[in-house]
């Protein structure tokens, strides 16, 4: 059963839609009071938590603790470099078939996954004699 939503969650929804990538809730505070709608952030973040609870809206947490919020639900895969940051997504997900298979062991609603691997990249691996 859909659960209704608010006038400020519908809002905010239709903002994440129109970011072509995923955005920080501080982002979208100063992206909706660009556009006279003047939420609070302690609102936007409620928004966020519930949208996130009915499947509408996907968070995820970069490695440096921030959270950034999307309404484009996908599966996300990465190497990330402890390093320098630079994340490569994976060209496949290497748990294909994996959700569906826990989805109907446990009766669960998967709504998205994330699998990330933390490392150092070529480059900041690399001996210092052979950096650029």
């Amino acid at each position: 059963m859909r659960q209704k939503r608010t006038p400020a969650q519908e809002k905010i929804l239709a903002a994440l839609r129109e970011c072509p990538e995923a955005v920080s809730a501080q982002y979208l505070h100063r992206y909706l009071h660009d556009r006279h709608e003047n939420f609070g952030l302690a609102t936007i973040y409620r928004a966020l938590d519930r949208l996130k609870l009915q499947g509408m809206v996907q968070g995820l947490t970069l490695p440096n603790g921030e959270t950034v919020y999307s309404a484009r639900m996908h599966n996300i895969h990465h190497l990330t470099c402890l390093q320098c940051g630079t994340s490569f997504p994976l060209p496949e997900c290497p748990l294909h078939g994996l959700g569906e298979r826990l989805a109907g062991e446990f009766k669960f609603d998967i709504y998205y996954h994330t699998l990330e691997f933390f490392g150092l990249c070529d480059r900041c691996h690399a001996p210092e004699s052979q950096a650029p």
